[in-house]
């Protein structure tokens, strides 16, 4: 589709630049011939004229005829380098065009390449449970030796299940208003932004550490989005990281920017995988997927880079280090 599409981009292209390139050759050509006939006719009349009597005899009246040579002559090679001019054009606009064709549409289609492995994951993760819940009823109405506790535990997996694609959906929902002309930006304190999503995720356990500069960090950024950004964060350290060991998180600054940290340990995250960690759906390891859809860490880049900033991650075997960084709040 989009082949076809390229060519067709092209000769639109090829059309629009060869038909610039014709009017401005025809424009030469009448230019250019137009003068070379006035010089030649200015010429002639100056030769014509009583004080050139002399070298007006016979022999030399075949001027008129040598002008008209001449001028056909120049016509020719004017013509012929016009031609040539335009036939490089052709060719060198032809490779030009070719590669502007695929470089505008070359983002197109990866927009829509991406768009469709998005779809086909999403339309698999929602299946897949909605499968599985159905196998489990249509076994537990056709069984008539099902025991109320059993019922009971398969009405507890299907509202597990329920409540899983109830996250999913709020998360895509989430990606897909993701709009950087829409959002509000604000100043916003990520110091009691990271204070509030900490003591709800660790009241009482005191299982993440927090470290924060003296005074207030103030960010260029809208509140929600930020608090989402740091609850992804926080329940994905949570999630991989040994029951007992200590979370440590951190912000800081650094010039213009500020920039917020957090490491857990546990079974770290393989090199070759950490350049795709950000996709939609990937999962590193599914040992390690803790029953996500693969979706967090995607909504957090999207987050950061609506906020014209970078998030991070480096791994080894023991820990794992997502790094936030964020523009400072600017008084104009």
């Amino acid at each position: 589709m989009f082949h076809s599409a390229t060519l067709k981009l092209t000769g639109w292209y090829l059309l629009i630049l060869m038909s610039i390139s014709l009017i401005f050759s025809a424009a030469i050509y009448k230019v250019t011939t137009d003068e070379l006939g006035n010089r030649l006719g200015e010429f002639q009349e100056r030769f014509e004229q009583p004080d050139m009597a002399p070298y007006t005899s016979p022999n030399h009246r075949l001027f008129s005829s040598f002008r008209n040579d001449q001028r056909s002559s120049a016509d020719r090679n004017i013509l012929f380098t016009l031609v040539y001019v335009n036939a490089l054009i052709f060719l060198g606009g032809g490779a030009l065009s070719y590669l502007l064709a695929r470089r505008t549409l070359g983002q197109i289609e990866q927009a829509h390449e991406q768009q469709s492995r998005f779809t086909s994951d999403a339309s698999h993760e929602l299946r897949t449970p909605l499968a599985a819940m159905k196998t489990e009823l249509e076994l537990a109405l056709h069984d008539p030796n099902i025991t109320k506790a059993e019922m009971q535990e398969l009405l507890k997996s299907n509202l597990e299940e329920v409540d899983r694609l109830t996250t999913l959906s709020t998360t895509l929902l989430q990606l897909s208003r993701m709009d950087y002309s829409n959002i509000e930006f604000e100043r916003v304190d990520a110091n009691v932004v990271a204070e509030e999503v900490i003591q709800r995720y660790d009241k009482n356990a005191n299982r993440i550490v927090l470290q924060l500069p003296k005074t207030s960090t103030y960010i260029k950024a809208n509140q929600s989005s930020i608090e989402e950004l740091f609850t992804i964060l926080v329940d994905n350290a949570l999630k991989y990281s040994p029951a007992n060991d200590k979370i440590q998180t951190e912000i800081t600054v650094r010039g213009r920017q500020a920039q917020f940290s957090i490491s857990n340990g546990g079974k770290g995250i393989p090199a070759d995988k950490l350049p795709r960690i950000f996709d939609r759906f990937y999962r590193a390891d599914e040992s390690r997927s803790q029953g996500g859809a693969g979706l967090g860490l995607a909504l957090a880049k999207e987050i950061v880079e609506l906020h014209r900033g970078e998030l991070l991650v480096t791994s080894t075997d023991s820990k794992t280090t997502f790094r936030v960084v964020l523009p400072l709040f600017r008084k104009n």
